[in-house]
């Protein structure tokens, strides 16, 4: 399989806790660590996607525009902005 080498940023404490699992021979290396928990994502990602589309066979077809915006809504709620509340304490 080919491979590629590629520039990624990770926060400082993500750096260390890799590094340490690397000295305490827990990893290989860095790019091998990196390579496994990116193969768990994509494994993970695949996963959820077959079992929604399985529930969605199940229950009717693919989302409608307004399911999908609520789902959206849902799942990706905005910030709230403080003071917004439409009534008042007594």
């Amino acid at each position: 399989m080919a491979t590629r080498k590629i520039t990624i940023t990770l926060n400082d404490d993500q750096v260390h806790e890799i590094r340490a699992l690397v000295a305490a021979g827990q990893a290989p290396n860095v790019s091998a660590f990196v390579q496994h928990a990116v193969g768990t994502a994509l494994h993970d990602a695949a996963g959820w996607k077959e079992m929604l589309n399985d529930a969605l066979r199940q229950t009717g077809g693919p989302l409608t525009k307004n399911e999908r915006a609520w789902a959206d809504a849902i799942l990706s709620p905005r910030e709230r902005k403080r003071g917004t509340r439409k009534g008042k304490a007594a």
